[in-house]
């Protein structure tokens, strides 16, 4: 049932008129290869990993968690306390350990009458709550406005309680218009106090003007604040030699996952010589996996959306670089097909491709439980439906057609492979969590999974702009906003950006609906948006990975945090 909702949703394309390969098997072909840049890492995760002592981490690790366990005892009569210490486990990113003790604590807080604080206290209730999805009224905030409906001046001096807000401002609504007032305030008189703060809540300040807490991903900003945090006066040194011994023991777990997505990919030993002009890029995928989701329980999930993504960078590279739209046909059709048999009808630089596709699915298959192997059936239909997408963009590009913005994101939202992510993480995860509900839900793609489609579209669009004009290429969502509304281009991205403003919005909605599912299933989104913000903020950096994206390897899956 999930299935066929799911394909009456994105009104799957019917194949038409698929060539022969012997129209076409003699011709010589002008190709427009893109000239991606080569793997940076080569065998580098492979062959250098520097073993760390997990043992006595492990060990020293567990005493630790036990004395925190016991803080949140000591605190229960605290209300500040209690939300500074919660606050402090979740941006070094410990929660995961203690989701018991702070499920509990929030649970408390969110009847706690706020009206005698102040503004960091209000806005740090109103964040923490928000976050775990319970519905807290913005109505809190409206004190902090004087008579004309401005945020009082008194507040601006106030860099503790501005950033406070700011961070909460940032879990808004649609509706909640007091919430973008105070995005506008709070950045403007954090901006101007900046040069005037103390060094270390300066650079606290910086980087979450940077990116805000609710799109930061967890583990990166993990390792930015724990060198702010080691340097708070107020410190606690329990948590933060936790925090220290907890990344790295992490990062050891990371090191061995990405060492066999490396061995993985090496062993497959695609027919590189027809395929020279892919993206060679395992290593930025298993990143980006690790990002969305860093802990222990999803180690399995990681590996699988690592294989899948990877194995679509080639299949897109295939249809948006190299192939003409007759060799994209066959191979569309050959998707459809499913069957061995079909290699026959494909040209022969595709042939180990699908052949290997074939068998990582069956392998992928072979891998789950019993009552886990319904999964493969969405990633199989997932699979292609992103093949007879990316065969209409393929078509718009040869007749340099450019669609209405509306037309194109019926199109270009399933394209941009999300959805595919989507699943193939899921695919992955704990049996409690990828249940048959939790994948009928996805199938009906629901307004987060569609808005956080949106935000991927849209950022990796105004992201690539500037490389993809270099070659034909079907035309983007800035292109089609420019032809439809007569606009230039940086109108068409500020505009644009205005969507993904809407998007993450409706993120935030949708977190605070119940759904019957699992918490994680849900925010698989956030937490993809969350790593959108991140890879395609200024630049394309999973295209271009010698950017922000390789120092950002270094920093959390190279470089372990001094003890």
């Amino acid at each position: 049932m999930a299935l066929q909702v799911f394909q009456n949703h994105i009104q799957v394309m019917e194949l038409v008129d698929t060539p022969s390969l012997k129209v076409f098997e003699d011709v010589v072909v002008d190709r427009q290869v893109a000239g991606f840049d080569p793997s940076f890492w080569g065998d580098c995760f492979i062959t250098n990993q520097k073993s760390q002592s997990e043992a006595w981490m492990n060990e020293r690790a567990e005493e630790l968690k036990n004395e925190v366990r016991s803080m949140f005892q000591n605190v229960s009569t605290g209300i500040l306390q209690t939300m500074n210490l919660i606050d402090t486990i979740q941006l070094l990113g410990l929660d995961y350990h203690f989701t018991e003790e702070i499920d509990r604590a929030l649970d408390d807080l969110k009847d706690v009458d706020m009206s005698k604080y102040g503004l960091y206290e209000v806005a740090l209730h109103f964040r923490l709550l928000r976050q775990k999805g319970f519905n807290i009224s913005s109505d809190v905030f409206k004190k902090y406005k004087d008579n004309e409906g401005k945020f009082m001046e008194e507040l601006k001096d106030d860099a503790k309680g501005l950033l406070s807000l700011y961070n909460a401002a940032y879990l808004g609504t649609k509706k909640e218009t007091i919430l973008d007032e105070a995005i506008s305030f709070t950045k403007d008189n954090l901006t101007s106090l900046l040069k005037d703060l103390n060094p270390t809540f300066a650079k606290l300040v910086s980087l979450t003007l940077k990116t805000p807490i609710q799109r930061n991903t967890k583990r990166l900003f993990t390792r930015c604040y724990i060198s702010v945090y080691q340097d708070e006066p107020t410190r606690n040194e329990t948590i933060l030699e936790l925090a220290k011994l907890d990344f790295n023991i992490l990062q050891c777990l990371h090191q061995k996952e990405i060492k066999k997505a490396c061995m993985w990919w090496k062993k497959l030993n695609l027919d590189i010589m027809h395929l020279n002009f892919i993206r060679e890029r395992v290593v930025e995928w298993y990143f980006w996996s690790m990002v969305i989701r860093h802990e222990p329980s999803c180690s399995r999930a990681r590996l699988i959306s690592t294989k899948l993504l990877m194995l679509s960078t080639v299949l897109d590279d295939i249809y948006d670089s190299y192939s003409t739209l007759e060799e994209s046909l066959l191979l569309t059709d050959a998707i459809q097909r499913w069957s061995p048999d079909a290699v026959d009808r494909l040209p022969e630089y595709m042939r180990d491709f699908f052949l290997k596709m074939l068998s990582i699915f069956q392998e992928l298959e072979n891998e789950l439980a019993p009552a886990e192997k319904f999964r493969i059936l969405y990633l199989k239909e997932q699979w292609k439906i992103l093949a007879q997408h990316y065969i209409t963009e393929c078509k718009w590009r040869d007749d340099n057609y450019v669609p209405k913005l509306e037309e194109h994101m019926r199109v270009s939202i399933i394209s941009v492979g999300f959805i595919l992510f989507y699943c193939a993480f899921l695919s992955g995860m704990e049996e409690a969590v990828a249940t048959k509900d939790a994948f009928e839900w996805f199938a009906s793609f629901p307004k987060i999974v569609e808005a956080c489609a949106i935000i991927v579209r849209i950022t990796n669009d105004i992201a690539s702009k500037e490389r993809e004009q270099k070659r034909a290429h079907v035309a983007s969502t800035v292109d089609c906003y420019m032809k439809e509304y007569g606009t230039s281009k940086d109108v068409a991205c500020e505009k644009l950006l205005g969507f993904v403003e809407d998007a993450w919005k409706t993120i935030n909605e949708e977190l605070l609906n119940a759904t019957g599912l699992s918490r994680e299933v849900i925010e698989l989104s956030l937490h993809s948006s969350r790593s959108t913000e991140l890879i395609y903020k200024h630049v394309d950096a999973f295209t271009e990975p010698n950017t922000t994206m390789k120092e950002n390897i270094f920093s959390l899956l190279v470089h372990p945090i001094p003890i």
